[in-house]
């Protein structure tokens, strides 16, 4: 015991003097100067080297952007709005149209939606709204591409990787879920898990870790 004393007392002087953990114990407890943010390895802790991934729902800018400017295209040329002031509008992440009745802007919306799942976007990421009519039948409608988990379908992803008892630990940061595992097969097999299961939005993996 007395040994156990001394060498912890000199470790942790020499922890406070470089900022370094005990090569033997690891212990922060051990050493007045431990500090898990400088490295050290306490009971419950992590490599910060861990495997992991984050599972996100993010829709590229520049598809969207694409399929705007084919929609507008379109419309230049179609018959059905010659001498129209019907308008396709980007706004970040919020698709503007406008026209002079109902039918139209409905047709705008067709046209838009069509774009984007040819460029690849998920129809789950579009949120399509509903027309606003002015009293002279003048109609407006924004569609809206969400971007971002959600905190309840958040909360979703992380149950359902859960149940499914995979050996992984979960944590919410944001708009993105954050998965962490000792093991790469453990994490592959969350991905084909999340994969298969329909979830309310369309979710991606990003930053691979090693």
């Amino acid at each position: 015991p007395t040994r156990v004393n001394a060498h912890n007392w000199l470790d942790g002087l020499r922890i406070r003097r470089a900022g370094t953990a005990c090569n033997e114990c690891f212990s922060p407890r051990a050493h007045p100067g431990g500090n898990l943010a400088l490295g050290t390895r306490g009971p419950g802790s992590y490599s910060p080297s861990m495997p992991s991934f984050d599972i996100v729902s993010q829709v590229n800018s520049m598809e969207i952007e694409n399929a705007v400017n084919q929609a507008r295209k379109e419309l230049a040329t179609r018959f059905d709005f010659k001498h129209s002031k019907a308008e396709i509008v980007l706004e970040k992440n919020e698709i503007k149209l406008s026209a002079e009745d109902h039918m139209k802007v409905r047709t705008l919306v067709a046209m838009v939606v069509a774009k984007l799942a040819k460029r690849g976007v998920s129809l789950k990421t579009v949120d399509q709204g509903e027309p606003d009519l002015s009293p002279l039948g003048h109609a407006r409608q924004v569609i809206k591409i969400k971007q971002g988990i959600e905190p309840d379908v958040a909360k979703q992803v992380t149950g359902f990787i859960r149940e499914g008892k995979f050996k992984v630990t979960t944590q919410i940061q944001g708009d993105e879920v954050r998965v962490n595992s000792k093991s790469r097969d453990d994490l592959q097999a969350v991905i084909a898990a999340v994969k298969a299961k329909d979830f309310p939005v369309a979710l991606g993996f990003v930053n691979f870790r090693e």
